[in-house]
Parts: structure tokens; C-alpha cells; sequence
């Protein structure tokens, strides 16, 4: 049987590497500050982990008994002096450090009761991007969903307690062992507890750790990542299921459906993507006209009638990637963000996002591309029709009536319809109408959309008008 976070075949014989937060996790009274690392080892082991373990333990080391750095470094683990309010900085910088020359497969291990308001945020996003084992380890346990998803997870207390065999000073001895103590501040690197110890109470590290203070902030790396990459190769020709909310993301007055298909398609083209494009649109569509159903459906656009995220997480079952998912909606970091990062962050989708409005904050999502809306229609149409100005954006409203209503006769519904709420397929228009306008329709409709999801959706718009900085974002 399987168990949660165990070692798969790449992963077993990887290197694992171990942040520690000794202020947030301290060595308990009266422990053995040696069985440290045999502990995480044997944890390890039960999950089929054998591969090398480095630990390195952050803290204020004046505060740490002498006894405990000496069966700390006897049994090779480091230790690192920093002042508490820089340690969570410090653990991450060096996390990303050693991420950069140790690519997966690998195991990485965070110890820290930080990790869900410090580290979560930007770490979620770097397991959407490069996919490390990862394990958590906090003092204690916290009952609010993260959007961060680890291997596993234990207790500190129980994580000390894993079964092990007592380390004998002599087989200590026997480790290679290089610096174990480390100041930061003034570069100082010694693996005598006693040099280290002076080194701290000297007037040089007092000066030191002021003039090279480490700023307390974490430097988040992917808040300066860009968007609209150009197409990995695994990705080029891979399908792209669109899933799209009409609610919040319609069709702009005077635009032809059937523009819809030609314009996502062209965007795809633009950053290098190829692949066949599936798109669904969602919404209460007794409140679309009928020419725009039609229109839609004509170009192999479905129509569906709600349930949008289920139908994502039955696809996301179905469809192993490489693949790309473009989300559509407004709703995206309300109803979606967290359950599909955690999704991310174990398997390797390509992600879009598509929005009426800019959001107020960056998205723990982490996209390969992103479009507001309109522009993304507009762009379609003017890159793909005679009426192509290169000024497109900076055209009036009489020229962009002018250029959306230059188009083709509407044509007739080749596609089927659906409603998702009732399970029912519609061959027709005409069907589709028929069934939501029956009493059946009604009564599932009140029973699967609750009146919270409502008012979730009417607290979506409010935040239309909230105030945001956009340094961080780039829009196509």
C-alpha cells in the first residue's frame, strides 16, 4: 500500500537538505542534541529515503547551551548565527542558494512554525515551477488550509521521537566533517565550538552584525518573474483546455462569438503553442442571447450551464500532462487559486489566466501567460482580420465598433450543449432552452448553488475597485 510521502525511485538515493529553525523548534530540555540528525534520518528511512543529509540550524547560538552546539556539530549538522528577526530571510535565501545547484530530483525540508505565513506563499509558486520533494516539520500544528503542498508533514515533538539508534561518540568522529559554525555577517566559517563562541562575544562581530545587518524581509524570487514565456517543447504541441466564466468575463457588446476561437488560438500561436484548443464556456446562460450561443457552438465552442469546477478537477483526472489549462474568470483566486496551486505543484500543467480586471495582488498561480480579457479578444481580431490596424489599442470607440462588426453571416449550432447541474446533454438550442426553463432545472440549480457561492461571486465584483500596485504584473 501506498504511503504519503514515500520515496519514489528518483527521489530515494537524492540529496535531502534541512532548514532549521531553532527558535521556533528548539532542541526540548533534557534531549540529547546528537540524536538530532538520526532522528530526521530514521523518519526518513521509513519513507525509503537513504540519500545524504545536510541540516543546518538557525538562531541566536549565544542563547544555545555549549553542550547542545557540540552534539549538534559531532554528529554534522551546521549551525548558523542570526539574529531572530533575520533567521526566516537567512533560511530562505540559503534555500534558494542551494536550489540553484542542486536541480531534481531532490528533497528539501523546512522546520519552522513560519512556514504557512512566511514561506508558503513564494515556495507554492517554486513548486509549480520546478518540482522538489518537499517535507514540513512545526512545533505546532496549524489547522488552516495552505496553499503549499509538502510530501508530508510531522510534528517536531513526534519527529524527535522517531525510533533510532543512539549515536556512539566514536562513530561521530568517523564523519567527514567541514565548517560547522557559521556567522553570516562576518563571513566567519570554524568548527570549534569554543572559537566560535569567542567569535560572537567579540567587538568585531558586534560591529559586524550592525554594518552588514540581513535585511528581516524576504527577498521573494518569483515576484519578479515575468509572464507570456515562449512555449517549452513538452508544451508546444500539447493539448489546451480553456474553461471560461461568462459571468464575469462575457463578450464584450458588439463582438462576434464566433471571434472568440480565432483569438485565444492566435494568442497560443504568438507565444509558440500549436496544440489542439478545447474551450468551454460557463455561465447562466439563460441570460445569453441566442445569437451568441449560436456563434459559439458554431465554432466548436461548448456551452455549458455551471459547475465549472468540477468539471476542471474531472478533466485534470482524465488528462495527465504535459497539457495547458487556461482559466477565464474573474473568480480565479476566490474559488480556484489554492486547491489548483496545491494540484500544481504535484504535476506539471502549463497554466493561462484570462481576466476582466487587474488583479489587486499577484496570484499564488503561477502562469505562463496572462491577458485581460478584451484586449485579448481585440488583439484576435485585429491580427487576424482585413481590418488589422497597428494602432489597434489606440483607436477610438467608432473604429472599434467599426472593426467588431466586420464580420461573417452567423452561422448555425454544430456543437452540443450541456447542463452540468442536471447532468443533461442538449443536442439543440432549442433543447437547451426547453430544459432550463423546465421545473426540474430549477429545483437541482437552488440545491447545487447555494446561496454562498452567490455572495462569494457578488464579493468578487466588489473587489473590482480595490487599490493595487501594478509593478509586479505585465499584460498583454
Amino acid at each position: 500500500m501506498y504511503k504519503r510521502g514515500a520515496a519514489k525511485p528518483e527521489y530515494a538515493t537524492a540529496k535531502i537538505a534541512v532548514w532549521w529553525d531553532m527558535k521556533c523548534c528548539p532542541i526540548p530540555e533534557g534531549y540529547d542534541a546528537r540524536l538530532v540528525r538520526p532522528s530526521i534520518e530514521a523518519a526518513f528511512n521509513e519513507l525509503g529515503y537513504s540519500g545524504p543529509v545536510s541540516i543546518t540550524g538557525y538562531g541566536d547560538q549565544r542563547q544555545t547551551p555549549c553542550h547542545i552546539l557540540r552534539g549538534l556539530s559531532s554528529t554534522g549538522v551546521a549551525v548558523s548565527q542570526i539574529k531572530p528577526e533575520s533567521t526566516c530571510s537567512l533560511m530562505y535565501s540559503n534555500m534558494l542558494e542551494w536550489r540553484d545547484h542542486n536541480p531534481p530530483p531532490a528533497t528539501m525540508m523546512l522546520i519552522s512554525d513560519e512556514w504557512q505565513d512566511v514561506f508558503s506563499w513564494d515556495l507554492a509558486r517554486l513548486q509549480q515551477h520546478t518540482k522538489y520533494n518537499l517535507f514540513l516539520s512545526y512545533s505546532t500544528k496549524s489547522n488552516i488550509d495552505s496553499e503549499l503542498e509538502p510530501c508530508g508533514k510531522w510534528t517536531w515533538t513526534k519527529l524527535l521521537a522517531t525510533k533510532r539508534e543512539l549515536v556512539q561518540d566514536q562513530k561521530c568522529c568517523s564523519r567527514e566533517l567541514s565548517a560547522m559554525f557559521y556567522c553570516k555577517s562576518c563571513s566567519y566559517q570554524g568548527q570549534s565550538v569554543e572559537g566560535f563562541r569567542k567569535h560572537l562575544s567579540s567587538r568585531k562581530h558586534a560591529v559586524r552584525e550592525v554594518t552588514n545587518r540581513i535585511h528581516p524581509e524576504l527577498d521573494y524570487l518569483t515576484r519578479t518573474w515575468a509572464k507570456d514565456y515562449p512555449a517549452k517543447p513538452e508544451y508546444a504541441t500539447a493539448q489546451i483546455a480553456v474553461w471560461w466564466d461568462m459571468m464575469y468575463c462575457p463578450i464584450p457588446e458588439g463582438y462576434d462569438a464566433r471571434q472568440v476561437r480565432p483569438s485565444l488560438e492566435a494568442a497560443f500561436k504568438k507565444l509558440g503553442y500549436s496544440g489542439p484548443v478545447s474551450i468551454t464556456a460557463y455561465g447562466d446562460h439563460n441570460k445569453t442571447p441566442d445569437y451568441i450561443l449560436r456563434e459559439l457552438s458554431s465554432t466548436g465552442v461548448e456551452v455549458i450551464f455551471n459547475r465549472m469546477f468540477g468539471d476542471l478537477s474531472e478533466w485534470i483526472d482524465s488528462n495527465p500532462p504535459p497539457a495547458t489549462i487556461m482559466l477565464i474568470s474573474d473568480a480565479v483566486e476566490e474559488m480556484f487559486s489554492d486547491d489548483l496551486a496545491r494540484v500544481l505543484q504535484e504535476t506539471k500543467y502549463n497554466l493561462f489566466l484570462a481576466y476582466s480586471y487587474r488583479p489587486y495582488k499577484m496570484s499564488v498561480l503561477l502562469t505562463s501567460a496572462e491577458w485581460l480579457w478584451e484586449s485579448l479578444l481585440l488583439a484576435g481580431v485585429f491580427l487576424s482580420s482585413p481590418y488589422h490596424h497597428p494602432l489597434a489599442f489606440e483607436t477610438n470607440d467608432a473604429t472599434r465598433r467599426h472593426v467588431l462588426g466586420k464580420c461573417s453571416e452567423r452561422g448555425e449550432s454544430t456543437k452540443m450543449f450541456s447542463c452540468t447541474v442536471c447532468l443533461c446533454d442538449c443536442k439543440g438550442l432549442e433543447d437547451l432552452r426547453t430544459h432550463l426553463s423546465s421545473e426540474d432545472h430549477a429545483v437541482l440549480q437552488e440545491r447545487h448553488y447555494p446561496e454562498v457561492i452567490r455572495m462569494k461571486y457578488r464579493c468578487i465584483k466588489q473587489c473590482q475597485k480595490a487599490s493595487f500596485s501594478n509593478d509586479d504584473y505585465r499584460f498583454s
